[in-house]
């Protein structure tokens, strides 16, 4: 039985369609981008971003993006915070660990009514309507006054499914220590759960 998910989402130009080390997309949408190859639809359950493969390719298809790779700032990834807050907070959610650091955000959270793709585009739109509240928007400067900026965050998500509570220990384990990784202070959001794994 899953107890719980343990969710990636990225911001705009993280993780494209067709990264080299595999993607959860089905097709490239974008003319520019295809020309750098097809989707690279992996099945993977383990995350690959430390797989071998042709940075400069990968790099040089974030070239033909139509906007710069989003990179949230700390001011940002707290109004980010604030907006997911909000909307945990609303849905009853129970977030056991979260992480955002500037290219894309993890998160564990447990079983819920609602599916995982669902938690993810409300989490999303959360975060958006705050960045615009405050306005903070990324990628505000590419747009005309008055009209929504592009997107900030990437399509779909991936997610690995946690059927034991050591896969739970183990996400949530890897999530706080995901800043650390990226060279970042450590994060400690007031919407996050401490885990406590039950008496069996």
């Amino acid at each position: 039985m899953v107890i719980a998910s343990h969710v990636i989402f990225g911001a705009y130009g993280f993780w494209l369609p067709n990264d080299p080390r595999g993607s959860w997309s089905e097709f490239v949408r974008s003319w520019e981008l295809f020309r750098f190859g097809p989707a690279t639809k992996t099945t993977e359950r383990r995350s690959v971003a430390r797989k071998e493969h042709d940075i400069k390719a990968r790099l040089a298809a974030k070239e033909a993006l139509q906007y710069p790779p989003v990179k949230l700032t700390g001011v940002q990834a707290r109004a980010v915070g604030r907006g997911f807050g909000q909307y945990i907070a609303q849905a009853g959610l129970t977030i056991w660990a979260c992480a955002i650091v500037p290219d894309h955000v993890h998160v564990v959270v447990a079983r819920h009514r609602l599916s995982v793709e669902q938690i993810v585009i409300q989490l999303k739109g959360a975060a958006t309507r705050r960045l615009l509240e405050e306005g903070i928007h990324p990628l505000s400067r590419f747009v005309p006054a008055g009209d929504r900026p592009p997107k900030a965050f990437g399509k779909g998500q991936w997610k690995v499914f946690l059927n034991t509570f050591d896969d739970v220990a183990r996400a949530i384990s890897y999530v706080r220590n995901n800043p650390l990784r990226e060279h970042l202070p450590a994060q400690s959001w007031s919407f996050v759960t401490p885990w406590t794994p039950p008496l069996v």
